[in-house]
This record gives structure tokens, sequence and C-alpha cells, in this order.
């Protein structure tokens, strides 16, 4: 079963910075894209950032120059880094992998349970 952890998550004060973590485990053969999605109460889940396997990245316009995605494909991870955080960042920051478990096995998209950032004065 192939299982996906985050953490770095808390509250901070508008302007500080926050770095996330997202740990893979479980039986992976390779894993593809993996990103960062967030959800705010009472709003959709919307993506924040993604990076390739081959390190290419995209982000939503509301982070870029503030938020940097990277991996370790060594070992199955995935780092979100928030700069100058504002109130509207304020989420639930979740992390997202299209896995292969086996050579032959399906590419599937796997989810993490989340992490709470709140930033706040």
């Amino acid at each position: 079963q192939v299982q996906f952890v985050e953490s770095g998550g808390g509250l901070v004060q508008p302007g500080g910075s926050l770095s996330l973590s997202c740990t893979a485990s479980g039986r992976i053969f390779k894993i593809y894209a993996m990103g960062w999605y967030r959800q705010a109460p009472g709003r959709q889940r919307e993506l924040v950032a993604t990076i390739g396997s081959r390190g290419s990245t995209n982000y939503a316009d509301s982070v870029k120059g503030r938020f940097t995605i990277s991996r370790d494909l060594a070992k199955n991870m995935t780092y979100l880094q928030m700069n100058n955080l504002k109130p509207e960042d304020t989420a639930v920051y979740y992390c997202n992998a299209n896995v292969q478990t086996t050579r032959f096995a399906t590419i599937t998209g796997y989810w993490g349970q989340g992490t709470q950032v709140a930033v706040s004065s």
C-alpha cells in the first residue's frame, strides 16, 4: 500500500515562511509528477505547484515568486518552500503524486492526509 505523509505545517505571521515536506512509503516502482494542492474552508481544492520527474515546474499565479517546489527522486520526497506568506494562503495543504507500484502497473494518483497552514497575526 502506498502512502504519502505531509509535514511542516503550522501557524505563521504574514510575511513569514514555512517549509512543507511529503514523504512516500510502500511499494513504489516509479513516481511521476508530484504536486501540492490546498483547500481553504468553503472552497474547492486548488493547484499550488507541480513538478515533473525531470524537474519541470508549474505554479499557480497566486504563489509565483513566493513558493518553490522541489523533489528528491532518490527519497521519493517532495518539498514546498513557502515565503512571504499571506493570510489568503491559509488552507490545508495536500501532497499528490502519480505512482506506478510495479513495472506493469497502471499509473495511479495518491493523496496525503494534508497539513494545516495558518497565516495570521
